[in-house]
Protein backbone atom coordinates (compact mmCIF):
# COMPACT_ATOMS: atom_id res chain seq x y z
CA UNK A 1 0.00 0.00 0.00
CA UNK A 2 1.40 3.42 -1.00
CA UNK A 3 1.52 6.24 1.51
CA UNK A 4 0.33 9.71 0.59
CA UNK A 5 3.18 12.19 0.17
CA UNK A 6 3.61 14.59 3.06
CA UNK A 7 2.30 18.10 2.42
CA UNK A 8 5.28 20.09 3.62
CA UNK A 9 4.21 23.64 4.47
CA UNK A 10 0.56 22.83 3.83
CA UNK A 11 -2.50 21.76 5.76
CA UNK A 12 -4.10 18.41 5.04
CA UNK A 13 -6.57 20.08 2.67
CA UNK A 14 -3.66 21.39 0.59
CA UNK A 15 -3.91 25.03 1.69
CA UNK A 16 -0.72 26.75 2.79
CA UNK A 17 -0.04 27.15 6.49
CA UNK A 18 -0.24 30.70 7.84
CA UNK A 19 2.94 32.62 7.05
CA UNK A 20 4.03 30.27 4.29
CA UNK A 21 3.47 30.34 0.57
CA UNK A 22 4.42 28.43 -2.54
CA UNK A 23 6.71 31.26 -3.60
CA UNK A 24 8.43 32.59 -0.48
CA UNK A 25 10.72 34.94 -2.39
CA UNK A 26 7.79 36.50 -4.25
CA UNK A 27 7.85 38.45 -7.47
CA UNK A 28 11.11 40.33 -8.11
CA UNK A 29 11.03 44.06 -7.31
CA UNK A 30 10.20 46.22 -10.29
CA UNK A 31 8.47 43.45 -12.25
CA UNK A 32 5.58 44.92 -14.20
CA UNK A 33 2.26 43.21 -14.87
CA UNK A 34 1.80 42.04 -18.47
CA UNK A 35 -1.02 44.53 -19.03
CA UNK A 36 1.19 47.38 -17.78
CA UNK A 37 3.99 46.28 -20.08
CA UNK A 38 1.60 46.20 -23.05
CA UNK A 39 0.25 49.68 -22.22
CA UNK A 40 3.79 51.08 -22.00
CA UNK A 41 4.61 49.66 -25.43
CA UNK A 42 1.46 51.23 -26.93
CA UNK A 43 2.15 54.63 -25.32
CA UNK A 44 5.83 54.71 -26.29
CA UNK A 45 6.56 57.88 -28.23
CA UNK A 46 3.13 59.38 -27.51
CA UNK A 47 3.90 60.96 -24.13
CA UNK A 48 4.30 64.51 -25.43
CA UNK A 49 1.15 64.40 -27.59
CA UNK A 50 -0.95 62.94 -24.76
CA UNK A 51 0.34 65.52 -22.29
CA UNK A 52 -0.38 68.36 -24.72
CA UNK A 53 -3.94 67.03 -25.28
CA UNK A 54 -4.58 66.79 -21.52
CA UNK A 55 -3.42 70.40 -21.08
CA UNK A 56 -5.62 71.56 -23.99
CA UNK A 57 -8.66 69.79 -22.52
CA UNK A 58 -7.94 71.30 -19.10
CA UNK A 59 -7.63 74.79 -20.58
CA UNK A 60 -10.95 74.28 -22.39
CA UNK A 61 -12.73 73.52 -19.11
CA UNK A 62 -12.58 69.72 -18.84
CA UNK A 63 -12.55 69.37 -15.06
CA UNK A 64 -11.19 65.82 -15.10
CA UNK A 65 -8.26 66.86 -17.30
CA UNK A 66 -7.76 69.92 -15.10
CA UNK A 67 -7.57 67.77 -11.96
CA UNK A 68 -5.14 65.42 -13.71
CA UNK A 69 -2.87 68.32 -14.68
CA UNK A 70 -3.03 69.99 -11.28
CA UNK A 71 -2.28 66.70 -9.51
CA UNK A 72 0.90 66.45 -11.60
CA UNK A 73 1.91 70.06 -10.98
CA UNK A 74 1.22 70.07 -7.24
CA UNK A 75 0.51 66.59 -5.91
CA UNK A 76 -1.44 66.25 -2.66
CA UNK A 77 0.70 66.92 0.39
CA UNK A 78 1.75 63.86 2.32
CA UNK A 79 3.10 63.80 5.81
CA UNK A 80 6.63 62.82 6.53
CA UNK A 81 7.35 59.68 8.44
CA UNK A 82 9.91 61.51 10.53
CA UNK A 83 8.89 62.30 14.10
CA UNK A 84 7.71 65.81 14.80
CA UNK A 85 8.87 67.60 17.93
CA UNK A 86 6.36 70.06 19.26
CA UNK A 87 6.75 72.25 22.35
CA UNK A 88 3.30 72.48 23.85
CA UNK A 89 2.15 74.21 26.97
CA UNK A 90 0.61 71.91 29.53
CA UNK A 91 -3.09 72.34 28.80
CA UNK A 92 -5.72 72.44 31.52
CA UNK A 93 -8.32 70.63 29.41
CA UNK A 94 -8.80 68.76 26.16
CA UNK A 95 -10.18 71.81 24.38
CA UNK A 96 -6.92 73.67 25.04
CA UNK A 97 -4.98 70.66 23.77
CA UNK A 98 -6.94 70.52 20.50
CA UNK A 99 -6.63 74.28 20.11
CA UNK A 100 -2.84 74.01 20.58
CA UNK A 101 -2.63 71.50 17.71
CA UNK A 102 -4.66 73.74 15.41
CA UNK A 103 -2.52 76.73 16.35
CA UNK A 104 0.68 74.74 15.71
CA UNK A 105 -0.60 73.85 12.24
CA UNK A 106 -1.55 77.47 11.55
CA UNK A 107 1.99 78.59 12.52
CA UNK A 108 3.45 75.91 10.25
CA UNK A 109 5.04 73.96 13.12
CA UNK A 110 3.25 70.75 12.10
CA UNK A 111 1.52 69.67 8.86
CA UNK A 112 -2.27 70.24 8.78
CA UNK A 113 -3.05 66.54 8.29
CA UNK A 114 -1.01 65.66 11.40
CA UNK A 115 -2.87 68.36 13.36
CA UNK A 116 -6.18 66.88 12.18
CA UNK A 117 -5.10 63.42 13.33
CA UNK A 118 -4.02 64.78 16.71
CA UNK A 119 -7.29 66.69 17.18
CA UNK A 120 -9.15 63.49 16.28
CA UNK A 121 -7.13 61.61 18.90
CA UNK A 122 -8.00 64.27 21.48
CA UNK A 123 -11.69 63.88 20.56
CA UNK A 124 -11.40 60.13 21.13
CA UNK A 125 -9.85 60.72 24.54
CA UNK A 126 -12.69 63.13 25.34
CA UNK A 127 -15.27 60.44 24.49
CA UNK A 128 -13.46 57.91 26.68
CA UNK A 129 -13.34 60.39 29.58
CA UNK A 130 -17.02 61.16 29.10
CA UNK A 131 -17.89 57.45 29.28
CA UNK A 132 -15.77 57.09 32.45
CA UNK A 133 -17.69 59.98 34.04
CA UNK A 134 -21.03 58.44 33.07
CA UNK A 135 -19.91 55.10 34.51
CA UNK A 136 -18.85 56.75 37.79
CA UNK A 137 -22.11 58.70 38.05
CA UNK A 138 -24.15 55.56 37.37
CA UNK A 139 -22.24 53.65 40.07
CA UNK A 140 -22.85 56.50 42.53
CA UNK A 141 -26.57 56.50 41.72
CA UNK A 142 -26.78 52.73 42.20
CA UNK A 143 -25.02 53.04 45.59
CA UNK A 144 -27.43 55.80 46.63
CA UNK A 145 -30.43 53.68 45.64
CA UNK A 146 -29.08 50.70 47.63
CA UNK A 147 -28.53 52.95 50.67
CA UNK A 148 -32.13 54.24 50.49
CA UNK A 149 -33.48 50.67 50.39
CA UNK A 150 -31.72 49.76 53.67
Amino acid sequence: MREKPENIGRKQDGKFLPGQSGNPTGKPKGTLHKATQAALVLLEGETEALTRKAVELALNGDTTALKLCLDRIAPPLKSTSTPIKLDMPTPDNLTDTARAFVTAAARGDIPPDIAAQLVSAVASVARVEEMEQVKDRLAALERAIREQKK
